[in-house]
């Protein structure tokens, strides 16, 4: 049979492991900025743009959109060319790709500082880099598939699986999330309100995790674990249960972020239903890794690649069982808001995205440099740096997660509440400084690695385009085999699997999405629930700029500690004018949901100028530049039109007489201050923020309150 020649662009994958290990060194820089604040607030640098509420979402998308996004086209980029025996589709395509995903990076390292940020986990980007984003996407697909299609490979391999769901999962996740309306370049309101917001963004969140941090690593993982290990995957027939399963059951899990607030409690039991139920796939996945790997402990041992990749696939088992034992009501009931889940999540990250990239890493840059790694000794140390590092971050965050979930809980004999919340923060702060200690481990392993590959690149040439022959594509190709023969069909067409991929994962967002949205009686309205007057709305917005969501919560469960410290439990109505809502993932700080009137507005700005002065011991930032900084209301006409336009039940023509409410009740807060012998003026930001924090939960009272 006669070949053909072609070459395989190595180019194009040597840009984005750069670009992995520059944006890796600087994510993790970042993060550890991060960690260091939250012990120290002074680590705060004293400005609004290194403040934990802004960098915190820097360092949360610089991993993982930067780091782990350009390993995740490095891995591909790479191993799809040789599962398909082909070049990518287009070089410029490639090009396109790889220059637009590190401009909207740059664009994201700009705008998050600055913050001008949507407030949405894993989503904070504004809508012209959302934009972008879905364009990168779609040219990263359209190489992909044409990469596919023009293959000379008949089957698509299991990996080639993962990287299609990949791509069509993330594209329907990134644009249903990101639906919201402009109001300025860089300022927009979510399409969805509330209960309806929190399940859409849990939904991406969740999913987000799942098809852009774990199946294409799993994707990886059949490729480059067998490569490494010069033996075959252990089991086909496993891995194509393990991928259906997967996709199908992941897609449902994602109310288990959200249990025990407002959503209602049947898509609360579906996400914990199906989360229990996803520790079979995952399991089989990792099952499947370990298994290739037996009867070669004595290569892993020896070679630091499959160390890495070991590591890295236990880790991922180790996350994805905890995740369903943390989706149990009695678990979440602990866990939820504490450091238990920063824990969770860094084991997978650190673990399982980290250590699998630097595995790909040391095995993939030799190559194709045709050179050895330039020490094996720096990469042993960096595995063995890294796992302690991973350590001596996860155990103290477990141990910190569990004592402030149990200390919120706890009563006196007398029946009160035994700690003030200010009591758990101080408890925990030795813990956040072993944290901070793992992760200067885990950067410096990093930092000895990109060492050590650019040692290698130099010592190397880079075979930019590398000679490769193989045999036409057969047009008459028949399966054989028995069991898998349907499966053996499916693969030799990929559009067919495509759409097949995009079947399977949408029904469990249609299934608890649409009835959420239609069935009026999910969210039921509070007649006493009012939009926010024009200058809380701006309050609110300069809330989000700060980033304060990212350490309070505006959800109180119904439990009894809860209810106890801080007032009524939340209900569903109450957030219905909330583009978007701002329920928290965390608690630093104690919940906000019960704040309005709870203080004067004395004590609010106070609090803001210096936490200390009423707060000893808090390690909140201090936000004195509110005070000198005036607001900017020049668009307050289109807030109000665009939120009328979502729905809010503003009055036609209140736009006109919009800023003239905003200045008035500006006055009237500015002259209560000055009351108390504050002086400020009535035009400052932080008059914004207190007219927020004062309406926070004044709503309803529990005598007054009214379901319709």
């Amino acid at each position: 049979m006669q070949t053909e020649k072609f070459q395989y662009d190595n180019r194009i994958v040597r840009n984005f492991a750069i670009a992995t290990m520059v944006f890796g060194i600087v994510g993790m820089l970042v993060g550890l900025l991060v960690a260091i604040q939250l012990y120290e607030p002074a680590a705060n640098l004293g400005n609004q743009y290194t403040s934990f509420g802004r960098i915190r979402p820097l360092h949360t998308n610089a991993i993982i959109f930067a780091f782990v996004g350009n390993a995740i086209f490095m891995g591909v980029y790479y191993s799809l060319q040789r599962l398909c025996k082909s070049r990518m589709y287009s070089d410029v395509l490639s090009n396109i790709h790889f220059w637009g995903w590190q401009l909207i990076i740059v664009a994201a390292a700009i705008t998050l500082p600055l913050g001008l940020t949507t407030s949405k986990e894993y989503a904070e980007l504004e809508w012209p880099i959302d934009i972008a984003i879905t364009l990168i996407w779609v040219v990263f697909g359209w190489n992909m598939f044409g990469t596919i299609i023009k293959r000379r490979e008949r089957h698509m391999y299991v990996a080639i699986w993962f990287y299609i769901a990949t791509f069509v999962t993330v594209a329907v996740l990134h644009i249903v999330n990101s639906f919201e309306l402009p109001i300025s370049l860089f300022k927009s309101y979510s399409f969805y309100a509330g209960v309806q917001d929190a399940l859409v963004q849990w939904w991406y969140g969740h999913n987000a995790v799942a098809f852009f941090l774990t199946t294409p690593y799993l994707g990886m993982m059949y490729y480059y674990l067998p490569k490494a290990v010069d033996r075959p995957v252990y089991s086909y027939k496993l891995s194509i249960l393990h991928f259906w399963t997967l996709i199908f059951l992941y897609i449902w899990a994602g109310p288990h972020h959200l249990l025990y607030t407002s959503l209602p409690d049947w898509a609360q039991s579906l996400g914990v239903a199906f989360s229990i139920m996803l520790i079979a796939p995952s399991w089989g996945g990792m099952i499947n890794g370990l298994l290739t790997l037996r009867g070669a402990w004595d290569k892993v041992r020896d070679q630091p690649v499959l160390k890495f990749f070991a590591v890295g696939i236990t880790a991922y088992g180790m996350a994805t069982f905890e995740g369903p034992m943390l989706s149990l009501k009695n678990v979440n009931a602990i866990a939820h808001f504490t450091d238990w889940i920063v824990a969770h999540v860094h084991v997978g990250a650190l673990g399982w995205n980290g250590f699998m990239t630097f595995g790909i890493l040391y095995w993939l840059i030799p190559r194709i440099y045709q050179t050895k790694l330039h020490s094996t000794k720096l990469a042993n140390f960096h595995f063995w740096i890294g796992t302690l590092g991973i350590l001596f971050y996860a155990v103290p965050m477990y141990w910190s997660g569990f004592t402030q979930g149990l200390m919120w809980k706890e009563f006196t004999e007398a029946g009160q509440l035994k700690y003030e919340f200010l009591d758990t923060t101080k408890q925990i702060l030795s813990l956040h400084v072993f944290r901070s200690i793992g992760g200067t481990l885990y950067l410096t392993g990093t930092i000895v690695m990109v060492y050590n590959i650019v040692k290698t690149m130099t010592a190397g040439k880079l075979v930019a385009n590398e000679d490769a022959e193989a045999p036409a594509l057969e047009s008459n190709y028949a399966p054989t085999g028995h069991a898998s023969y349907w499966h053996k069909a499916l693969e030799r067409k990929p559009m067919t699997f495509m759409v097949l991929s995009i079947v399977v994962v949408l029904i469990g967002g249609a299934v608890e999405m649409l009835p959420t949205f239609l069935i009026k009686s999910n969210i039921q309205t509070i007649t006493s629930v009012k939009p926010y007057t024009p200058l809380e709305l701006h309050g609110r917005d300069l809330y989000i700029r700060e980033g304060c969501v990212g350490c309070h919560s505006q959800m109180i469960r119904p439990f009894r500690s809860e209810t106890e410290r801080y007032g009524e439990y939340s209900k569903a109505g109450e957030y219905v004018y909330d583009h978007p809502f701002l329920w928290g993932s965390k608690r630093t700080g104690p919940d906000l949901m019960r704040e309005g009137g709870k203080y004067p507005n004395s004590w609010h700005y106070n609090h803001m100028i210096d936490p200390r002065t009423m707060s000893p011991g808090s390690i909140m930032p201090a936000y004195p530049f509110l005070a000198e900084q005036s607001m900017n209301v020049t668009n307050i006409k289109d807030k109000i039109n665009a939120m009328r336009t979502l729905g809010v039940p503003y009055e036609k023509g209140y736009e006109e007489r919009a800023l003239q409410d905003l200045q008035a009740q500006a006055k009237t807060i500015s002259d209560n201050l000055a009351s108390e012998k504050i002086k400020i003026e009535s035009d400052k930001e932080l008059i914004a923020i207190i007219a927020y924090l004062q309406r926070l939960g004044t709503d309803i009272k529990l005598t007054n309150s009214a379901a319709n």
